[in-house]
């Protein structure tokens, strides 16, 4: 999976188990402050993908404040056609019983997954610049997991509803 790259470069004991268990499990630092930073970051998944292997991504780009599911960004629908690679939707149910939203320990518990038919965008190939056809793209993966999951959908990115909300209380 594609991870920020904060669980990468935390401090202290937490910083230092947080960045033991994410190399551990294979997770790749991604730097989401744009321009050059994330390009690089999303080349890192593009060469994952020309490995032939599978790479997990949080079309999103962030956790969801409050369990809805929001606008997809387009970085996926670019690597999936620079790669020319099917999409294949993965809805994680549960999640916010182990790991609710303000906790830093998960509880213990099970998260399942409902994994759906890949999504073939073999159509586009060639396209891969056309902001156009990035949104159609993503947008077509997000119905995807509209539909497998029971989230309410909003058509607003996740990280615009968290910076209108106040920060929980510490």
């Amino acid at each position: 999976y594609l991870a920020k790259s904060d669980y990468f470069t935390g401090k202290g004991i937490k910083g230092w188990a947080t960045r033991i268990f994410m190399q551990g499990t294979g997770q790749i630092p991604i730097d989401r402050t744009g321009g050059k930073a994330s390009e690089a970051s999303l080349n890192t998944g593009l060469q994952v993908l020309g490995r032939g292997s599978l790479l997990g991504i949080y079309p999103e780009g962030t956790r969801s404040p409050d369990g809805k599911l929001y606008r997809g960004r387009t970085g996926l629908a670019r690597m999936a056609l620079e790669a020319r690679v099917p999409v294949i939707p993965v809805v994680m149910i549960g999640t916010d019983d182990v790991m609710p939203i303000g906790r830093s320990v998960p509880r213990v518990g099970r998260v399942g997954m409902i994994i759906g038919e890949p999504l073939d965008f073999s159509r586009f190939h060639g396209m891969e610049s056309d902001r156009f056809v990035l949104r159609s793209v993503t947008d077509e993966i997000m119905v995807a997991l509209h539909r497998m999951g029971e989230q309410e959908y909003e058509d607003v990115y996740a990280s615009t509803v968290k910076h209108r909300r106040p920060a929980p209380p510490a």
